[in-house]
């Protein structure tokens, strides 16, 4: 204990001395650090908090040294999540390359593989994207049907993908490929390879909410190295079921941002709109159900709390993570919902000078939540995962 709680002491005077102020505050979209090749900071101390964070490995702290993490143990990982959680420290560096790819490949790359790709994840040297959902594979996502033929010194990919996330901003993709049309689940194989590419086309999807992360991804006769692709050919399924999971835990997470620092409550903002006798909001239904929600809000990040603990502390939370996304979908959408509806005619801008930034940024965000139960696994996906391997339900016959 002694020694946890020494680390816990030097982590929060390095914290103090080396966390910018600015870094301090709540994050805002234009100034995530996505990393890549293409990174433009917007505010000078992103750059700064970043080079700090990453010069200690604290980017991945839990990951191996060799590999550019910060080698913590998982006692010392939570303290160091602890300990900037109480600065209000914004993260160095989003990236899925560190929630999703750089797990599966401490598990399932080759020697080689890891030198090559941890360190620039970790650094935020490269921006990966996801290569899973096609137009035909969604919620079966084992049907997918990108090619991937073997040409002796390379793979030859075709196909396309859908609803890549950033795709139109990343340097490397991770990607789901068929080896194999003979076999479903053994056909499936996992491979890298850089967006640059000849043959690799994006094309942004436009959202009801204005903008998007998703793109269409079009692969036409793109050559990848032999050695891009992960672990055995044909045994990709088994990867990227190990990735959904790492996905649907960091997506869920954060609640979708339940767990921001980010200014006005929901309360806060129902008081604003609708009012308030002897201080308490004046619509005695909607605080009802503000309550109700921001009761369930704390509730869930609890439960964060401890998955995250477990977790660390070695324990498989597995389909777990299945929960947790189907619930954290709905929190969202019901909180995006009820604060549009405390903001009344407000709450419905679109653009002009009759609405005020933060009520465009509501209207939009509620639209924008309808896709949270698609993303990272639809929510029906989820709950026939909850129903088969958390509570054991036997298959319909």
């Amino acid at each position: 204990m002694a020694d946890i709680e020494t680390f816990r002491a030097e982590t929060r005077a390095w914290l103090e001395a080396n966390c910018p102020a600015s870094m301090r505050t709540p994050s805002v979209e234009e100034e995530v650090v996505w990393g890549g090749r293409g990174q433009k900071f917007v505010n000078p101390d992103s750059k700064v908090w970043l080079e700090r964070m990453v010069a200690k490995g604290w980017t991945a702290p839990a990951w191996p040294k060799e590999y550019g993490g910060g080698g913590l143990s998982k006692s010392e990982a939570i303290v160091l999540d602890q300990e900037m959680k109480r600065i209000n420290a914004r993260a160095p560096l989003a990236s899925f390359g560190i929630w999703m790819l750089g797990p599966v490949l401490l598990e399932y790359a080759n020697e080689e593989q890891k030198k090559r790709f941890l360190p620039d994840i970790v650094a935020g040297k490269t921006r990966w994207c996801q290569g899973y959902s096609e137009p035909g594979a969604g919620s079966d996502l084992a049907s997918l049907q990108t090619k991937c033929e073997d040409k002796g010194d390379h793979w030859l990919i075709n196909g396309s993908k859908i609803w890549t996330s950033y795709a139109n901003h990343a340097d490397w993709i991770f990607c789901l490929v068929r080896t194999d049309f003979t076999k479903k689940h053994e056909g499936i194989s996992f491979v890298l390879f850089d967006m640059s590419s000849p043959g690799v086309e994006t094309r942004p999807i436009l959202l009801i909410s204005g903008s998007s992360p998703f793109c269409e991804t079009f692969f036409t006769d793109v050559k990848v190295p032999k050695e891009q692709l992960v672990g055995t050919p044909g045994k990709g399924w088994d990867i990227a079921k190990r990735l959904l999971q790492y996905e649907r835990q960091n997506i869920s997470a954060t609640g979708f941002g339940a767990d921001r620092n980010s200014g006005p409550t929901l309360a806060d903002i129902a008081k604003k709109y609708v009012g308030t006798k002897d201080g308490i909001m004046a619509d005695g239904d909607l605080r009802a159900r503000v309550t109700k929600q921001m009761m369930y809000e704390q509730a869930f990040m609890l439960t964060i709390q401890r998955n995250t603990e477990l977790a660390k502390a070695g324990a498989d939370v597995g389909p777990a993570t299945s929960i947790i996304k189907y619930a954290a979908a709905k929190m969202n959408q019901t909180k995006t919902e009820l604060q549009v509806e405390a903001m009344g005619y407000q709450g419905l801008g679109w653009d002009g000078d009759g609405f005020k930034p933060a009520e465009i940024m509501s209207t939009r965000s509620m639209l924008r939540a309808k896709g949270n139960s698609i993303e990272g696994g639809t929510s029906e996906v989820n709950l026939n995962v909850v129903a088969k391997r958390v509570l054991g339900l036997r298959d319909h016959q």
